[in-house]
C-alpha cells in the first residue's frame, strides 16, 4: 500500500507541477494541496522504527505544512505557517538526536545562513521593507535549526529531506526577492515534494541504541 501511495504522489506532483495552469487560484491550491494529502497518508502508514512521538511530531509538521500550501499565496501567512511547520520537524529531530553535528557540516550551515540573510533579507531591508527583512531572517533561522537537528539524528532520510526544504526554500526565496530562476516553480516544488517524503519516510528509519562494544554504548 505505501509503495502505491509513493506512486501517486509522484504522480499527483507531476499532474500538479506541469499540467495545472496558475488560474484559476482555487483549482490551483487544491490540487497543490493533494500530494501533500497522500505524502500525510504516507506517514500515517509508516511503521514508526524510532518512536511514536517522532511520528506523531512528522505528521504535525507535515498537516502544518499542507496548510502552509494553501495560504504561501497570502505570503506572510504562508511564511509563518512554514516556520510553524519547522517547529515541529525541529521537535522531531530533537527527540532522535544521537550526535553532534560535524565541524564541517556546521560551518557550512552557518555560511549558508549569513549568505541568505545578507542576499534575501539585506535586499528587503535595503528597500525599507524592515518587517518583511525581519521575518525572513527569522525563517533562515528556524530552517537552519532544523537542518541542524536532522544531521544530528544522522538518519540518512531525515538529513536528505531537510536539506531538500532548504534548497527549495533558497530558490523560491532568490527568485522572489532577487532574480528570476528559470522553470522556478517545477524545480521548488520537486525539490519540495521530495522533502516532505524523505522526511515522512524517516519514520521508519531504524535507530541503533546500542553497539557491540564492552560499553554496549554508540559513543
Amino acid at each position: 500500500m505505501r509503495n502505491i501511495l509513493l506512486s501517486a504522489i509522484i504522480i499527483m506532483g507531476a499532474i500538479y507541477i506541469f499540467f495545472i495552469p496558475p488560474d484559476p487560484v482555487g483549482l490551483k491550491i487544491f490540487m497543490k494541496l493533494i500530494p501533500m494529502a497522500l505524502i500525510l497518508m504516507f506517514a500515517a502508514m509508516t511503521p514508526p522504527l524510532v518512536s511514536q512521538e517522532y511520528k506523531r511530531l512528522i505528521i504535525a509538521g507535515l498537516f502544518v505544512c499542507m496548510i502552509a500550501d494553501g495560504v504561501i499565496y497570502w505570503f506572510m501567512a504562508g511564511l509563518i505557517t512554514f516556520f510553524i511547520g519547522h517547529l515541529f520537524y525541529i521537535l522531531a529531530f530533537k527527540s532522535a538526536s544521537r550526535k553532534r553535528v560535524p565541524i564541517w557540516a556546521a560551518v557550512l550551515l552557518v555560511l549558508y545562513g549569513a549568505a541568505m540573510a545578507i542576499w534575501i533579507a539585506g535586499s528587503q531591508f535595503a528597500v525599507g521593507e524592515s518587517i518583511l527583512g525581519a521575518a525572513i531572517i527569522a525563517y533562515i533561522a528556524v530552517i537552519l535549526t532544523m537542518g541542524w537537528m536532522a544531521i544530528r539524528t544522522r538518519m540518512p532520510l531525515a538529513i536528505t529531506g531537510a536539506l531538500l526544504f532548504m534548497l527549495s526554500d533558497s530558490v523560491l526565496a532568490i527568485d522572489r526577492f532577487v532574480l528570476e530562476i528559470p522553470y522556478r516553480d517545477a524545480f521548488v516544488m520537486v525539490t519540495y515534494y521530495a522533502a516532505q517524503v524523505f522526511i515522512a519516510a524517516s519514520i521508519g528509519s531504524r535507530v541503533v541504541k546500542y553497539s557491540v562494544n564492552r560499553n554496549n554504548l554508540i559513543r
